[in-house]
């Protein structure tokens, strides 16, 4: 992906500096226990009453300075979001985009959701419309789930950002209104529904980032497509546990998850983002 050059987000909080020295949890057991609550749509506030009793032996690790690489790479790849969704939105809303904040932080962070730590993975809180993300995520992605490249980094990106929409548009306060309506089966279902509808439309926006001339080729497409089948529950509950239990899924097989976000990519349209919620097979 080639980024370097291009506008950087403003509307980036950093909050890795604060204290000057973090304190993260360590430790395979952490990552893997977490594994199945992790990364897009987790409950920040189920993961807060996790994650402290699981992080074992904890160790001292330095916060990132401000203006590395990595951080400058998200700066653009906000923007690009901004620029995108700044355009779209009000085409198929008729209304206003307003970016979402992304927080920066290193270990633990506490948002308006809850307290969270690292090991839940990049999450999008709508109580306060901030993407948190900390971004030693990014080598577990590369490492531990075998998703390298900088546009599987931008699809997660991408993704948060796809939960910002369904907040703008109400969608998260409506599914969250049916938890204590539903069997924990069923809703379930609808948390998947919500999760490749936020695939779908990180496939829209991979659709237009697209158009801007020199900045995508075929191995970025393959990077993000790669991320998105990493992070299914039924890999994720594999590497987890040993076996996979389809009706306790969150976010999507990752089947299901290459397949919307490649539909996003192919149509590039936010008006079908709805047939997430309608059919099995877009």
């Amino acid at each position: 992906m080639r980024w370097q050059g291009r506008r950087q987000s403003e509307n980036v909080e950093d909050r890795r500096n604060v204290g000057q020295q973090v304190v993260v949890g360590g430790g395979l057991l952490t990552l893997v226990v977490m594994a199945v609550m992790m990364f897009l749509g987790a409950d920040p506030q189920q993961v807060a009453q996790i994650a402290p009793d699981l992080a074992g032996p904890q160790r001292q690790k330095q916060a990132a300075p401000a203006d590395d690489k990595r951080t400058q790479f998200v700066k653009t790849v906000l923007a690009d979001t901004e620029d995108v969704w700044g355009k779209l939105f009000p085409s198929f809303t008729g209304r206003r985009y307003t970016p979402p904040v992304l927080v920066l932080f290193s270990g633990q962070v506490k948002s308006a959701c809850g307290f969270a730590s690292a090991a839940a993975g990049p999450f999008y809180c709508p109580l306060d419309k901030k993407v948190y993300i900390d971004l030693a995520f990014y080598d577990e992605l590369t490492r531990r789930f075998k998703a390298p490249g900088e546009f599987a980094q931008a699809y997660v990106v991408a993704h948060e950002i796809g939960h910002h929409i369904q907040n703008q548009l109400g969608i998260s306060t409506k599914v969250q209104s049916l938890q204590t309506r539903l069997s924990k089966t069923e809703y379930n279902r609808m948390s998947v529904r919500m999760e490749l509808q936020a695939d779908f439309l990180a496939g829209v926006w991979a659709h237009h980032v697209a158009r801007y001339a020199g900045i995508l080729d075929e191995n970025d497409i393959r990077a993000a497509v790669n991320a998105a089948a990493a992070i299914g529950d039924d890999r994720i509950q594999k590497m987890s546990q040993g076996y996979i239990v389809p009706d306790a899924f969150t976010h999507g097989s990752s089947e299901q998850r290459v397949r919307w976000f490649l539909y996003g990519l192919k149509t590039g349209d936010p008006n079908l983002m709805d047939r997430a919620f309608e059919v099995d097979e877009p």
